[in-house]
């Protein structure tokens, strides 16, 4: 789970891509030239800071994701679908279970993870308690080592322009990224980049993240081989969209890696659908949201 989790900051929340193209599009006929380097590195700088924007407001908004983890091979089966209700706490989000391989969730279940939630923002909105100063201290962390995984790409990589294509109905840059020699990791987590490339699509307008996929080009370990290990050949996908104004959150994340941890193999292949992205705003918010729900149950089709 540690490798899954790794990857999944590095990759899910960072936004980028891979050499592989991806299904045909209409091709735009507007760029036909490349973009010189300098505005290559003017928009790499600007999709950083957009992808800091969405990343700093995505927490403030609940979700739903359907997550989805199969067997390889060609006659694939599920291991777990899971249909989950995201909803922010102050310092991050709690997950609460909707639907488990497809069965509905009864009230009383639901009922359950609603009162863990409450508890949570309860604690959340008392900055003095020592529960919430942990949370908060945890939370920080994990968007600062985030941030600074997004802004090692500007030097991790070299860009370059390779076309211009319409996805989704918008008018999008491609450019394709390949390690840069000359860049040292400085984390954990930055050391699976020279061991990657990608290729992403941004919209020519917004300068935002559309789709992004990114391809293991050799093994690596994590951690100088202490937490295990990533095979050359893992495939990951990432796409956005804009769901409220201004702000683009992810909408399907595709993982397909095999790796080792430890003394043991595993193979990962796991989607992610992410949709009814609605504002809550900060714990206090979400602590009234939470009473609101608890004082007026609702039977669900999960119940006898």
């Amino acid at each position: 789970m540690l490798t899954r989790n790794v990857l999944g900051v590095l990759f899910a929340l960072l936004a980028f891509t891979c050499t592989e193209a991806a299904s045909p599009q209409s091709v735009s006929p507007n760029r036909s030239q490349p973009l010189p380097d300098s505005e290559v590195h003017e928009r790499g700088m600007k999709l950083i800071e957009n992808q800091h924007k969405n990343d700093d407001a995505v927490d403030f908004y609940e979700r739903t994701e359907h997550d989805v983890e199969t067997t390889g091979g060609t006659a694939p089966h599920t291991i777990e679908d899971k249909l989950i209700r995201l909803v922010p706490n102050g310092a991050g989000t709690t997950k609460i279970l909707l639907k488990d391989n497809g069965r509905p969730v009864t009230s009383a279940e639901y009922q359950r993870e609603l009162e863990t939630w409450l508890g949570i923002v309860q604690f959340m909105v008392d900055p003095g308690d020592d529960r919430a100063k942990s949370a908060l201290a945890k939370y920080n962390k994990r968007k600062q080592e985030r941030m600074h995984l997004v802004d090692a790409l500007l030097t991790a990589f070299i860009p370059r322009w390779a076309g211009s294509e319409v996805r989704n109905g918008r008018d999008c840059d491609i450019f394709s990224l390949t390690p840069d020699p000359n860049f040292h990791p400085h984390s954990i987590f930055e050391e699976v980049l020279p061991h990657a490339t990608a290729k992403i699509w941004v919209d020519h307008e917004a300068n935002q993240l559309i789709r992004a996929e990114a391809l293991i080009t050799s093994d690596f370990s994590l951690g100088g081989g202490v937490l295990g290990k990533l095979y050359k050949g893992g495939t990951f996908t990432m796409e956005q969209d804009e769901e409220v104004p201004g702000l683009w959150f992810p909408t399907r994340y595709q993982f397909d890696f095999s790796g080792r941890k430890f003394f043991f193999s595993f193979e990962n292949h796991q989607s992610i659908e992410t949709s009814g992205y609605h504002y809550i705003g900060s714990a206090k918010d979400a602590l009234a949201l939470a009473q609101l729900e608890l004082a007026d149950p609702k039977p669900l089709a999960g119940d006898p």
